[in-house]
């Protein structure tokens, strides 16, 4: 082995061979990390890639999916799944998280994160991923408990983001995910927090929604907080909303919630 070799980092999983147009001059408009952050947290089911447990083929399904306050992709699968089997045999695997519209479907943007699925054994992390989950998906609450379905967490190790056409970067684990180390305060608050905006603030919740997202009325509800922004949910329909600072306790999440709703009426 040759010190330059040496020297040279492994590539990442999923990144793309330094051909055109993929290291192309970029639109001015796009914002690779800004875009896979908002996909990350937006799209609700994509197609899951793992590793066949008896022949090594790629195995592609679908799998609802949620995120973990930093970000890291949350399913909840069960044990009769082929999946399932394939992610205790290996643990690698890809999600796909694509946003459809009109026209071609290549034309939107759509990201591939790559990393090892692991367990969720911990009871307290379990109860915590747990609820990010159902409300992102509150129809799971019919299966989630049942004995054979068990949480699983994304180790993150890389992404790849295409935009459209001329549009498409490689991404590492620190571009998506954020630092959650400070942040505890805001973990503890979230769940009562969700429950308190959406049983007796659900005019704010929608305003956040149709004035702060740009998102059609419905009945939209607060599924997620982290230190970066909001998740909304109403039916199928997800919206994202950035804080204007970073927050990292609950005291923090309820002056800033407040102060966004204020602008929110104003604006509205």
């Amino acid at each position: 082995m040759t010190d330059a070799t040496r020297d040279t980092p492994a590539p990442l999983p999923g990144m793309m061979p330094g051909n055109l147009p993929e290291n192309a001059p970029q639109a001015r408009d796009f914002k690779p990390v800004e875009w896979a952050r908002d996909l990350l947290r937006t799209i609700r089911t994509g197609a899951l890639g793992t590793l066949d447990r008896n022949t090594g083929h790629p195995v592609t399904t679908l799998a609802n999916v949620a995120t973990d306050t930093d970000g890291a992709p949350v399913i909840a699968i069960s044990k009769l799944s082929s999946h399932t089997a394939n992610l205790a045999a290996d643990g690698r695997a890809s999600l796909l998280l694509a946003r459809m519209g009109k026209g071609d479907p290549q034309a939107h943007p759509r990201l591939t994160v790559l990393g090892r699925f692991v367990p969720v054994t911990d009871e307290s992390v379990r109860a915590r991923l747990r609820g990010r989950f159902l409300a992102r998906h509150p129809k799971a609450q019919i299966y989630i408990d049942f004995p054979d379905f068990s949480l699983w967490r994304m180790e993150v190790a890389a992404a790849h983001l295409n935009g459209g056409f001329a549009r498409a970067a490689d991404l590492t684990a620190a571009d998506l995910m954020l630092d959650v180390a400070d942040a505890g305060g805001l973990m503890e608050a979230e769940a009562g927090a969700i429950e308190h905006m959406n049983d007796d603030h659900a005019e704010a919740v929608a305003l956040y929604a149709t004035v702060l997202a740009g998102e059609e009325p419905g009945p939209w509800k607060l599924t997620g907080v982290d230190p970066e922004g909001f998740d909304l949910g109403a039916g199928d329909r997800t919206a994202r909303v950035l804080f204007p600072e970073r927050i990292t306790t609950g005291e923090a999440l309820h002056k800033v919630l407040v102060q966004m709703a204020r602008q929110a009426r104003a604006k509205g």
